[in-house]
């Protein structure tokens, strides 16, 4: 097998030069601003010299692209991805009233999200923390989450009522079937909203299973988070989670220790904790899965502690009918906007691409595994992309959000990991690392969003913990500190006190 394996790679590795590899079938989907030039220059750059890119399928979700085609593309796009299975897909914009004025659009589009995975019969959408070796960023270890892609209030019904009645009713689909009350309430106020909204549970097995072998895989403890206890619905995904876990799973984690700190059962934390504990468990190490909302809130809180939402993933896992996996990366930032209307103006910007690089990472690897004609290449070539990307930011060639004002500009940065990859698939590897003694941690003062940082309430909040004006703070004032911000470490078992929150 090996030597098989050695053959398609050196098949690949001679073709470099010469003919390109023909690259997997794969939709990709475009979206704008800044995020879209990026792209144009990764895939000149980083992908065309090596590949023959013929057999993607490009799809435009730009707002343009969308209002002239009455959102038929948004349709072709989600058909293509049900019948290729794998997709990578850029930051889109979701217009505003105002944008849409200020575009002249028919109408304010509404997010594709939506479309997408209902049309990929989204189970999951994993969301990970990025780790670059010999670099320090938030979580030391990795953070998996997996956030239910359907469900809750993101598809909510809802109106505006006065003073009265309110009825909610559900019709089975069976002709016979009589029609039940699920809540019945009087509104006294003269304003109220009114909304509904359900939470499809037939796909939670297929999220657990996930789930759990990410995590196994990962040697790491997982965590099902819900607010059951005073959201009695949510008692469902709970169950089903549990039974699948206690039915496949619980064994093999008991046996690598991964239950230790909740005496061999699977954890449960309840949705106000979790927000804590990300927090607190900045050694990371740990999986979570939650409701729709519950993990798009949770992921944006791991996002904010690890650096910023560049450097966790948004993978999109569904499935087809006839069971193969619809896997859509992304990364889980925007458009960037600031740094696009910089770049129209002629300034220099300093564009960070790694969140969208791992997810193109990710995308041409699952189109590799769906058609692996030459699979063994795909494989080798990523894995040097990332090494050349990653080993470009620790040697202190990274965009100015990691290496401050000496780092290179979005054009610069492109072009060093180009240079370096070409090296490194001319050698077959990636050169060995240079020694260092100690992992390097970017400044978070280096961040774009840093500029909202209060720096006089800093220096006021140290000061009111500073007791003895000493301007250090010793042990006993930073456990003050620390209690009082609720953020202290617990013991071991502890996290269950907030259960009846």
């Amino acid at each position: 097998m090996r030597a098989v394996a050695a053959a398609g790679l050196r098949r690949g590795l001679s073709t470099m030069l010469d003919p390109k590899v023909r690259a997997p079938s794969m939709v990709y989907i475009s979206g704008e601003e800044m995020t879209a030039y990026a792209m144009q220059l990764v895939r000149a750059k980083w992908v065309e010299p090596y590949f023959d890119t013929s057999a993607w399928e490009y799809y435009d979700l730009s707002c343009a692209a969308r209002d002239k085609t009455d959102d038929k593309v948004l349709k072709d796009a989600v058909e293509a991805g049900s019948r290729i299975g794998a997709i990578f897909k850029e930051p889109t914009i979701t217009p505003t009233a105002v944008q849409q004025k200020e575009m002249g659009l028919k109408k304010a589009w509404g997010s594709p999200n939506g479309a997408m995975r209902r049309g990929w019969n989204g189970i999951t959408i994993s969301r990970d923390t990025i780790h670059i070796d010999g670099m320090e960023l938030g979580f030391k270890e990795p953070v998996l989450f997996e956030r239910h892609a359907v469900g809750g209030e993101y598809g909510a019904g809802w109106k505006q009522v006065g003073k009265g009645r309110l009825v909610t009713k559900f019709y089975p689909n069976d002709k016979y079937g009589e029609a039940v009350t699920v809540d019945e309430r009087y509104l006294d106020d003269e304003h109220n909203v009114a909304v509904v909204y359900h939470n499809p549970y037939d796909n939670v097995t297929d999220l657990a299973r996930h789930f759990f072998s990410r995590c196994l895989k990962a040697g790491i403890t997982p965590y099902v988070v819900t607010k059951k206890t005073v959201f009695k619905w949510q008692e469902g995904f709970w169950q089903i989670m549990k039974s699948v876990f206690d039915a496949e799973f619980k064994p093999q984690f008991n046996q690598r220790g991964l239950l230790a700190r909740s005496n061999g059962e699977l954890p449960h934390l309840i949705s106000d904790a979790a927000t804590m504990q990300i927090i607190r468990w900045t050694q990371g190490g740990f999986g979570m899965a939650a409701h729709n909302y519950d993990g798009d809130m949770l992921t944006d809180e791991i996002a904010q502690v690890h650096r910023s939402p560049g450097f966790i993933t948004s993978n999109l896992i569904g499935k087809r009918s006839d069971g193969v996996p619809i896997m859509e990366f992304e990364a889980s930032h925007g458009t960037v906007a600031d740094l696009w209307h910089a770049h129209q103006r002629g300034e220099e910007t300093s564009f960070n691409p790694l969140g969208m690089a791992e997810a193109l990472i990710g995308a041409m690897r699952h189109a590799a595994d769906l058609d692996s004609a030459n699979k063994v290449f795909v494989h080798h070539y990523t894995s040097m992309l990332r090494q050349a990307m990653h080993r470009t930011m620790v040697y202190g060639q990274g965009t100015r959000d990691l290496c401050g004002p000496d780092g290179l500009t979005t054009e610069e940065f492109i072009d060093k990991v180009a240079w370096r990859l070409d090296r490194y698939l001319k050698m077959g590897k990636a050169e060995a690392e240079e020694a260092r003694t100690a992992p390097v941690r970017p400044n978070r003062k280096y961040r774009r969003n840093y500029a909202v940082v209060d720096e006089d309430a800093i220096a006021a909040m140290f000061k009111s913990y500073d007791t003895d004006g000493s301007g250090t703070i010793d042990l006993a004032e930073f456990t003050d500190m620390i209690v009082k911000l609720g953020v202290a470490p617990k013991k071991e078992g502890a996290e269950g006190a907030a259960e009846g929150k």
